[in-house]
């Protein structure tokens, strides 16, 4: 009987190492899938960030034509 319940206490770590590793391959499988999104998100900002320049440039423009013609109007009536 004691071999059987060495073979027992065996399988049981076998299967508790199994379950172990299983933990860790889910953890590392959330783990690159947060990565991945990062990446995309680094990815999808990167190709935006010119088109956020020129918005920024075309309201900086609008904001200091619209502050010319108000102090035209104020000065020049």
């Amino acid at each position: 009987m004691a071999s059987s319940s060495a073979s027992d206490l065996d399988i049981a770590e076998q299967v508790a190492r199994v379950i172990r590793s299983n933990e860790e391959t889910q953890k590392f499988i959330a783990e690159q899938r947060e990565l991945m999104a990062e990446a995309a998100k680094l990815e999808r900002d990167r190709v935006l960030a010119p088109w956020q320049i020129v918005a920024a440039t075309a309201a900086a423009t609008a904001a200091l034509i619209g502050g010319t013609v108000a102090a035209v109007k104020l000065f020049l009536p």
